[in-house]
């Protein structure tokens, strides 16, 4: 039987968010997509979130904070931000401290991924079996620097002392020994991670070769983990070539100048407004301006039909005055 209604509660009837139903987060409906955006929103003004995610970023000079200006990505990424960390479970402000922006793509710290592969249960916590390291070798590499916007390639140097590395960790299902693939500074210098501009390779080693192996075991036996997403130390390490369509591949220029330090210019700024297009409604060919300012001549009588034009001429005579660029 249903509990009996008292007469209190008849007065005070339940506040009506009692009965509207529950909505999460998410891209499914009207009302769960306005939801994350007020979350967005109000992680988007904290000063705890990464730059990446702020309403506002700061516009320094010469080191010196200046004056703030509006940042039109902060808020969708605040709410691709709140998408991933529904669908892991995890914290919001975990996975903004922990996603990192580079070039445009997401990328993960490798301390999460190791904290993600310790916390999910199913394997022991992950170790490191690092080499002695051996002795010291010096290694000359080309790098190419930006002078006078002239590509130059400059001989460098760099001493190194080769060491392996890999990661393990216990199954805990099975009790099996799960290993990643052995990570070796001789690899960073074949895969040009040591030899790039600013590498970490070169100042950190150690701390390197741990990353990139926690990087591997992730991707080999915990991929719904990462989500499919690269470290912020392999998406800066990996340089993108593109077919060239010749039987080789190219690197895109403006990327190179960036890892330099040089930033390419920026594209010229479209006019705001366009010219308009005249277009006869009769015939729907489309008149230049200066027929278009001609008046017409007063129909006195009926015209003889003209001579039907070649498809040719005819296509050129409708794509007139049009501009694709």
């Amino acid at each position: 039987m249903n509990q009996p209604t008292t007469l209190q509660q008849m007065r005070e009837p339940a506040p009506r968010e009692v009965s509207m139903p529950t909505v999460t987060m998410g891209f499914g409906s009207l009302q769960s997509f306005e939801l994350m955006q007020r979350a967005a929103k109000v992680l988007a003004g904290s000063t705890l979130v990464p730059t990446a995610y702020r309403a506002f970023k700061e516009v320094k000079q010469y080191g010196k904070v200046t004056g703030y200006e509006q940042n039109a990505a902060g808020l969708p990424n605040c709410i691709v931000a709140l998408n991933m960390a529904q669908r892991m479970g995890a914290d919001p402000l975990m996975v903004m401290q922990n996603l990192h922006i580079i070039e445009g793509r997401p990328s993960w710290s490798s301390a999460f991924i190791i904290a993600a592969i310790n916390s999910c249960g199913r394997y022991s916590s992950l170790r490191f079996e690092l080499s002695a390291p051996g002795e010291p070798t010096e290694v000359t590499y080309t790098a190419i620097e930006w002078k006078n916007n002239n590509k130059t390639e400059v001989k460098k140097k760099v001493t190194v002392r080769h060491q392996t590395c890999k990661a393990w960790a216990i199954e805990k299902e099975t009790g099996e020994r799960l290993e990643s693939p052995v990570v070796s500074i001789q690899m960073a210098i074949d895969e040009g991670w040591l030899t790039k501009n600013g590498s970490k390779w070169q100042t950190i080693p150690e701390l390197m070769l741990r990353y990139r192996c926690a990087s591997f075991f992730g991707r080999l036996y915990a991929p719904e983990l990462l989500m499919g997403l690269q470290t912020a130390e392999e998406a800066n390490d990996f340089i993108e070539a593109e077919p060239d369509g010749q039987g080789g591949f190219a690197v895109n220029l403006d990327n190179l100048r960036s890892q330099a330090g040089d930033e390419p210019a920026p594209p010229p700024v479209p006019d705001a407004e366009d010219e308009p297009i005249d277009v006869d409604t009769s015939t729907g060919e489309i008149r230049s301006h200066q027929d278009a300012a001609e008046p017409e001549p007063a129909a006195t009588e009926p015209a003889a039909k003209p001579a039907a034009k070649p498809k040719a001429q005819q296509q050129a005579a409708d794509l007139d005055g049009l501009s694709f660029e």
